[in-house]
């Protein structure tokens, strides 16, 4: 995972966000609070995991479907639908 390696740092702060996402929601469901507050902070996670699954997608992607070699518009052209409905399913 080449495109991972690129991106480690900033791929790394997404899943240290996650982590602290995750321990408020452990710490809601520790103090019992209202189900609408457990409920956004489970959106939330959920939210966080979709975008880091997304920007991992895209770079797999881009650097293993597409390959090297491959004139940059084309795939641009031919990538760009796929990312679009994996971002609209993925929310």
């Amino acid at each position: 995972m080449a495109h991972a390696i690129r991106k480690n740092k900033a791929l790394l702060a997404r899943v240290r966000r996650i982590k602290g996402q995750v321990a408020a929601l452990e710490n809601a469901l520790e103090r019992k609070l209202d189900c609408a507050a457990v409920l956004q902070q489970t959106a939330a996670v959920r939210g966080a995991i979709s975008g880091l699954m997304l920007e991992l997608l895209d770079g797999h992607l881009r650097e293993h479907v597409a390959g090297r070699g491959v004139d940059d518009r084309k795939v641009e052209k031919e990538l760009e639908p796929v990312l679009r409905m994996l971002r609209t399913y993925l929310r």
